[in-house]
């Protein structure tokens, strides 16, 4: 592989869910057409590097954010299952947004204030971001090969990936958490990884 190889981290993009359901793993949450959209942004921005893999959560939202990117340089969608969402989301599967704080009080106003500490989530975010930073360096370098590795999963899992991949830690998660289809670019470097750009896709 080349110092010029880079490994991008993708968030999906916006999910059909006009009831503001939290949709963790139940299947049939798919792009809105915004999303799809933002996707094909995504796979123009990266169709003029290099990619040699694209790798993705199993979950419908990110494969389909994946595909366009993984068509523009003519490779598979291979996914795993530890790019999937964090476990915390299960915990809230079915139920509305709006009606969180009453069927699990304290619990999403505890997940805004400082969601690297919540003793009732079934995973923690830092092991959500190990499983997904582990998934990540391993498409990269199992097979090595020279080329960029395009990497799609969720909003807090990418994030937490993110700043353990550059040696930062998870204190004010939730100020710059990445938006619908950005594409985070790092590069390998001596310890940790470097961090060269973020690429967002118009939101509205």
């Amino acid at each position: 592989m080349s110092a010029l190889d880079r490994l991008h981290l993708v968030r999906h993009g916006e999910v059909h869910n006009p009831d503001h359901v939290v949709y963790a793993g139940i299947a049939g949450f798919r792009l809105s057409p915004r999303g799809r959209e933002q996707a094909a942004v995504a796979a123009a921005r990266l169709s003029e590097m290099p990619v040699r893999r694209v790798v993705s959560s199993p979950l419908e939202r990110a494969v389909e954010t994946a595909r366009p990117i993984a068509d523009v340089h003519g490779v598979g969608v291979e996914t795993f299952d530890d790019l999937g969402e964090w476990g915390l989301s299960a915990r809230w599967a079915g139920h509305r947004w709006p009606d969180l704080p009453s069927a699990f009080p304290g619990e999403l106003e505890a997940y805004r204030v400082d969601p690297s500490d919540l003793p009732f989530a079934p995973e923690s975010l830092e092991a959500a971001g190990r499983r997904v930073a582990a998934c990540a360096e391993r498409a990269w370098s199992d097979p090595p090969g020279e080329g960029h590795v395009v990497v799609v999963s969720h909003q807090d899992p990418i994030e937490a990936a993110r700043r353990l991949l550059t040696g930062r830690d998870l204190s004010s998660f939730n100020a710059a958490k990445p938006a619908h289809a950005s594409v985070i670019t790092l590069a390998p470097a001596v310890e940790d990884w470097r961090e060269i750009c973020v690429f967002t896709p118009p939101q509205e």
